[in-house]
């Protein structure tokens, strides 16, 4: 059985979701599927039987087929929240600041019941506001790449409260290593985290797995792109196991059997194994851009694109074309209003092409006040693709 728990963001509704999850947790309460209180029903069947000992559903945002409803063992739940404890150092008390109905939110919750607190709330209602963020006397928080920016754009008390967690965990989207790095300077505690709804939320910090959790790298797609081939450069799909894993998917079987095999998830991402036995995801393998020919990874040429004076962030799509099958097309955002003039657009792909080569330098860009998102806080890759499917920001 499985109860839905509308969530506003709220205080109120965040104590009730507490009260749901660890009943469900105790095995005294039947599995809670967390949604947005405002948002339509989930299009998974909900009535349909869970395994013994589910304490939690997630529903997915169907970014890469449909939305699906993810099953979270109470066991799994703990595991992820008692190796994220033994990795920061400890259990201790828990800033929500995240959508409770996403899972990285949903773990702040069990993260704080486990510690034996219930989670301070940053009310959410209306949406995330910088200049209410305070850090309540809690050890740790957890936030999306576009929070740390508006709390780092806000400075004074913001950054301040920051600066009093002993650990900020940033992940639910892509990274800027330069993001990270200006956190930092500021004296923020940043662990960046990898994982997903499947592996009950971030599994991976700072590049390495958590306790129990296991991390292949397989099935080398002879991937070279505009970059270049790095000496003893490995690349391939990443595989995921440990106990954290999810136990499928609700409702799906044929899907579940797909995904998960042999005690390993089969993400849709890339990565690669450093020199120094870190991981480093790449980005999505149905996100790179094949280009005449040519293989381009977006997360490439962005990280590129953010190391550009004025910019403060980007996302690279690739874009139908008659004649190269695809182009690598950039929406980019200002670091502040104004700090992108005139001929900015050509000049940023001039910055890609001498770093990249031609094949990377985007043939279409156009400046952005910001990106369109979805979920908590991703690039809406599909709504960028649109900005220019008309053929506008050509150069």
């Amino acid at each position: 059985m499985v109860v839905t728990l509308p969530c506003d963001g709220s205080p109120e509704s965040a104590a009730a979701l507490a009260a749901a999850v660890g009943a469900a947790l105790e095995g005294d309460g039947p599995a809670v599927l967390p949604v947005a209180a405002a948002a339509a029903p989930p299009s998974f069947d909900v009535t349909a039987g869970v395994p013994d000992g589910t304490a939690a559903v997630v529903g997915t945002s169907g970014s890469t087929s449909h939305p699906k409803g993810v099953l979270l063992s109470a066991d799994a739940l703990r595991a992820s929240a008692q190796a994220t404890h033994a990795r920061l150092g400890g259990p201790g008390r828990w800033l929500l600041a995240l959508p409770s109905y996403h899972v990285a939110g949903l773990q702040v919750v069990v993260r704080s019941l486990l510690a034996g607190s219930a989670p301070v709330v940053h009310d959410s209602r209306g949406g995330f506001r910088a200049e209410h963020f305070r850090a309540a006397d809690c050890r740790y928080t957890a936030l999306v790449p576009t929070q740390l920016v508006r709390l780092l754009r806000a400075g004074g008390a913001a950054v301040d409260a920051l600066c009093a967690f002993d650990a900020v965990l940033l992940g639910g989207a892509g990274v800027p290593p330069e993001l990270v790095d200006r956190a930092r300077e500021a004296g923020v505690r940043v662990v960046t985290t990898y994982g997903m709804s499947e592996t009950a939320g971030g599994c991976v910090y700072d590049g390495v797995p958590l306790d129990g959790v296991r991390v292949r790298v397989v099935d080398e797609p002879r991937h070279v792109d505009a970059e270049g081939p790095a000496e003893g450069d490995t690349r391939g799909t990443i595989l995921l196991g440990g106990p954290t894993l999810a136990s499928g998917y609700l409702g799906e079987p044929e899907l579940t059997a797909r995904a998960f095999s042999d005690g390993w998830f089969r993400t849709d991402d890339l990565g690669r194994w450093r020199a120094d036995g870190h991981l480093d995801v790449l980005g999505r393998a149905d996100d790179v851009v094949i280009t005449g020919g040519v293989k381009v990874s977006p997360s490439v040429v962005e990280a590129v694109l953010r190391e550009q004076p004025g910019v403060g962030d980007a996302c690279v799509v690739g874009v139908a074309d008659g004649h190269w099958g695809q182009i690598v097309a950039a929406a980019v955002v200002p670091e502040e209003p104004g700090a992108l003039g005139e001929g900015a657009e050509g000049e940023l792909a001039g910055a890609v092409r001498v770093r990249l080569g031609a094949a990377a330098a985007p043939k279409a860009v156009r400046v952005l006040a910001e990106l369109p998102l979805r979920g908590v806080g991703k690039p809406d890759r599909r709504a960028v693709q649109e900005l220019f499917e008309d053929g506008g920001g050509r150069l």
